[in-house]
């Protein structure tokens, strides 16, 4: 019984230790402007006022990359099945939707991209164009298709 008392306060001694130095931490050295939140986006829509869905069919994947295109480099004819969260990090591109009308997106632009309608991007500038475009997948399924031109 000695042996368990004796754990036992030892136990609340660490925790009332722990619980000390969290607090005497926690007020000396809390600096709020340690880390800051800047939202990107918060939307429900894609750029062409469409309601995102989330794709069914199979298990969830959630791809990022960074795209990168040289001065005078397009994407080509494509289209997007599943959602994509895009931000520009560096440059300008001008993105042809076809039937609707062209957008220009640059640096710090954050966009939900159309799905199921082609469209095309081109660099028209003099510096390459790094987009940061995060897929909301499914597992084996593509995140991008190649299209004609429409």
């Amino acid at each position: 019984m000695l042996q368990k008392t004796k754990h036992t306060l030892s136990v609340i001694s660490a925790l009332g230790i722990a619980a000390l130095l969290g607090f005497i931490y926690g007020s000396t050295n809390a600096r709020p402007n340690d880390i800051s939140q800047v939202t990107l986006l918060k939307t429900g829509k894609t750029i062409a006022g469409q309601t995102i869905t989330y794709p069914k069919g199979g298990e969830a994947q959630i791809t990022a990359t960074i795209v990168t295109l040289q001065p005078g480099a397009q994407t080509g004819w494509h289209l997007h099945d599943v959602p994509l969260f895009g931000y520009i990090l560096e440059g300008e591109i001008i993105v042809d939707y076809g039937p609707l009308e062209s957008r220009t997106y640059s640096k710090g632009d954050a966009l939900i991209e159309v799905r199921n309608l082609p469209h095309n991007g081109v660099n028209t500038g003099t510096k390459p164009v790094k987009i940061l475009s995060l897929f909301m997948g499914i597992k084996d399924h593509p995140n991008t298709q190649p299209v004609k031109n429409p």
